[in-house]
């Protein structure tokens, strides 16, 4: 009863902060302007992620990536120009993938309905069903948002928290987006699915200090294992490692068990347990059933949806999702 009221609590405080973050969003936006919009986004992801199953983690990030900079704008799909570096191109954003599909959801929408549906509402559309699809939470998603206009590598870099960051750097990082400690930890749990490039924490395995040696927070074992099949050099930068060995394509609660056994990916995961408050989570969700963790996750995910968000007049409906309108 304690565990469970612990967990209550937590998906209290999940929800607690929607004051702080800008809702005018509104469940079933386009029922009349674009009726068939969300079952249309709904059937191609239905289509198209069984049999592209590891595009969910990526999709999942791409969301992420565009909340955390200028808000759920769609701005992380433009594409650089000769006059502009775009978050493209922002090393957060070098190794995202699936740009494709949303250009390819974005145009059976607009045959459907040209220039109603914006590409912020289509990524988190897109995001929330491939995440279900592969047996993950389904999370509310209000629509009604517009597109941004302005796509900056430079503010991709400075908002996208970064692998490395130590705690108290997360918890300003998701404070400055309107976001809760607990919504830390939950949104985190993302990398229960999906694999990363050895070049994102490989300095962790060879040279943590400046002056080589590992990182002693990291399990020996799990260090050693990396060493000798994933990443065997300082230098690789193509290998790659799946964040939640064992069931990096199943949405469960791997990825905070290894996280307890000090077997997180990166500094940023192993980061969640020097945190005491942080750890007594982990260790609640782990012993709760992992339809809790689905809510949880579920509620800091629609919370997060709404980050800054355009409305009303403000942006614009792309026609293209990578091109602004001319």
């Amino acid at each position: 009863m304690r565990r469970m009221s612990f967990i209550g609590s937590m998906i209290w405080l999940s929800f607690g902060l929607l004051c702080c973050v800008k809702a005018d969003l509104q469940l079933g936006f386009y029922d009349k302007s674009c009726p068939k919009a969300e079952q249309t986004i709904s059937d191609f992801v239905k289509e198209h992620i069984p049999h592209a199953p590891t595009l969910a983690s990526p999709l999942l990030r791409m969301h992420f990536h565009d909340c955390f900079v200028r808000g759920c704008d769609g701005s992380v799909l433009i594409n650089s120009t000769s006059n502009n570096q775009a978050e493209k191109a922002a090393t957060p954003n070098l190794t995202l993938r699936g740009f494709d599909f949303i250009d390819r959801v974005k145009s059976l929408v607009e045959k459907e309905c040209p220039g109603v549906v914006s590409c912020a509402d289509i990524l988190a559309l897109v995001a929330r069903d491939a995440v279900g699809v592969i047996g993950g939470p389904f999370w509310r998603v209000p629509t009604g948002r517009r597109d941004g206009t302005i796509s900056n590598s430079t503010e991709a870099l400075n908002n996208i928290p970064a692998p490395t960051f130590n705690f108290s750097a997360l918890q300003t990082s998701f404070a400055n987006k309107g976001l809760s400690v607990a919504d830390l930890i939950w949104l985190s749990g993302a990398h229960t699915i999906g694999i990363s490039h050895c070049s994102s924490f490989s300095s962790r395995l060879y040279n943590f200090t400046g002056k080589g040696g590992q990182d002693p927070s990291l399990d020996s074992f799990y260090a050693a294992n990396l060493k000798k099949n994933k990443c065997k050099s300082p230098n690789d930068n193509t290998s790659i490692a799946e964040m939640d060995p064992g069931s990096f394509r199943t949405f469960d609660l791997g990825y905070y068990k290894n996280v307890l056994k000090r077997r997180g990916l990166f500094q940023s995961d192993a980061a969640l347990i020097t945190n005491a408050a942080s750890k007594s989570a982990i260790l609640n969700i782990v012993n709760s059933p992992p339809e809790v963790f689905f809510q949880v996750f579920a509620a800091s995910m629609e919370k997060m949806g709404r980050i800054e968000v355009l409305t009303g007049s403000a942006g614009e409906i792309r026609k293209h999702c990578a091109v602004v309108n001319g």
